[in-house]
């Protein structure tokens, strides 16, 4: 709306956004895109106006991932730790920059944190091309870094002769190290004095070890599985991925909320924060009711209108449930101890402070009790009205970093070169859950995406820059019945950060 108004020659006031129930957004809804057209047109016609593109119109006018050269230099000791890295990464940003610098300057970040190296370096290139122009994509430059980053791993434990779990176990983060290089390729630009970030939760140990046990690791080593003898022209590996992502981005993203108390004893809820398909509604509502004792039927949750709800940043960077969570549990306190002090007024207590919320009551430590509901009509209409409501807003300078194990089982025919992924695994720490299903469908969407992504979506181009492949008949996706088996964990951890130990899970099954 701050962009689209000067353009539009409007003020801000006049311009309203409502978003109503929309697909995935993955990125390409942080920019402005055609939002600008669109309104020209009304101003021009007078009436409503709605623009959809071709398929071959959103694959070259849309955004893309970010193509990268990634090359990786190690020194490592001879106990096989990590004493220098450097990063080298060239960027195709197409014919204009937008994410130019920031992707590929994240693409640094995640790619050399993941493991401790006393010694880092990175150089980045960003280059312009005759190609459509990349973007924000889930992963953010993550993807890109952490393949380079584990296949140059994968390549430094097959040098040393050693076991490459054992080697990247030795080295990978752990609680209470430092991610050293968050200030220099962070997204925002640090205070002075601004302290190095610690990993402050990890469950990446218990991910390996659950992915191990479901793809039954030690086949690898088992020549009769690699090589089966009634099928000579096949061979079968298992590959391992350790990625690290973040949640949100620190000291940028800020989220708000506002919450009254209804007649019944329920609950208005509004949020500025938007679901892109991803549950938010859901979860930013069950924060809500955790805190206030009441089922998540009792609270009506309202999401980014312009006009009526406080602002939010973006639901982008993995932070809803992190940033957006937090501003939700914090409004929902401060109507708590409304609620209780008002409850304390009923029932003649001088202290309300121990007044608990439960199943729809508010309960004194003698076991007396009032409704919700009586305590909504008391402050309305009884004694010393007032509304009871509440807002806040809730920013981080911390970022936790989800981790995850991606285990693949593939079959290779040596005499066709056809690779067929038969089973993926993907066991995710993403702190404490707060609707595991949820978090559950974010990350079994994930790896799809990342199947398609590493094995068979491509755009090709001619040597003028034209896309060949400009619809799905060319552009290769999976289909439902092409899926390998697919199994998903979520290792849960406290994450003292976010909401009821909550951290991001949105973005990690990508990388």
């Amino acid at each position: 709306r701050r962009m689209v108004a000067p353009l539009l020659e409007l003020p801000v006031r006049r311009i309203r956004v409502i978003k109503p129930r929309i697909g995935g957004g993955f990125g390409v809804k942080q920019e402005m895109l055609i939002e600008d057209v669109v309104g020209h047109l009304v101003k021009a016609t007078g009436k409503p106006v709605r623009l959809e593109l071709t398929r071959e119109e959103e694959f070259m006018s849309s955004r893309t991932r970010h193509p990268q050269t990634i090359t990786y230099k190690t020194g490592v000791d001879e106990t096989g730790k990590l004493v220098s890295q450097k990063m080298t990464v060239i960027g195709n940003t197409g014919a204009y920059g937008t994410h130019g610098l920031t992707v590929q300057t994240v693409t640094g970040l995640r790619g050399l944190s993941t493991y401790n190296c006393p010694n880092k370096e990175f150089d980045c290139t960003v280059a312009y091309t005759n190609l459509p122009v990349p973007g924000a994509y889930r992963g953010y430059g993550g993807p890109q870094a952490l393949f380079a980053l584990e296949s140059h791993m994968e390549d430094i434990a097959d040098a040393l002769g050693m076991d490459v779990l054992d080697f990247k176990r030795k080295n990978w983060v752990n609680m209470g190290d430092p991610i050293d290089i968050a200030l220099q390729l962070g997204e925002t630009e640090p205070d002075p004095g601004t302290p190095i970030p610690l990993v402050t939760s990890s469950g990446l140990e218990e991910c390996v070890q659950q992915g191990l046990k479901l793809i039954d690791w030690e086949r690898r080593n088992d020549p009769s599985w690699i090589a089966p003898a009634d099928r000579p022209h096949i061979r079968r590996g298992i590959g391992v991925a350790i990625t690290m992502h973040g949640s949100a981005i620190p000291g940028l993203d800020m989220g708000s909320a506002s919450i009254k108390i209804n007649d019944d004893g329920s609950f208005n809820l509004l949020v500025g924060a938007t679901d892109l398909g991803t549950g938010s509604d859901t979860v930013l509502a069950m924060i809500a009711a955790e805190v206030l004792g009441v089922p998540v039927e009792d609270i009506i949750i309202y999401s980014s209108d312009t006009d009526m709800t406080p602002f939010d940043t973006g639901a982008y960077a993995s932070s809803t449930t992190y940033i957006s969570g937090m501003a939700v549990k914090k409004s929902a306190e401060k109507i708590c101890h409304q609620i209780q002090e008002r409850a304390g007024l009923m029932l003649g207590l001088d202290d309300w402070r121990n007044i608990a919320l439960a199943d729809r009551r508010a309960t004194a430590p003698d076991g007396r009790s009032v409704s919700l509901a009586e305590v909504a009509l008391h402050s309305l209409h009884q004694d010393q009205q007032r509304q009871l409501m509440a807002n806040a807003s809730h920013i981080s300078f911390e970022s936790p970093p989800p981790f995850a194990a991606q285990f693949a089982e593939i079959e290779v025919d040596i005499e066709t070169g056809q690779v067929t992924v038969k089973k993926l695994v993907l066991a995710v720490d993403c702190g404490v859950a707060i609707t595991p299903i949820t978090a559950s469908g974010q990350v079994e969407g994930g790896m799809i995406q990342a199947l398609g992504y590493g094995h068979c979506e491509e755009m090709v181009y001619d040597a003028d820059g034209r896309m060949l492949n400009p619809n799905l008949t060319g552009y290769k996706i999976y289909r439902a019945d092409e899926m390998p088996e697919i199994e998903t964990v979520l290792v849960q951890t406290m994450e003292y950060h976010g909401p009821f130990g909550a951290k991001a899970i949105a973005e990690i099954p990508k990388d």
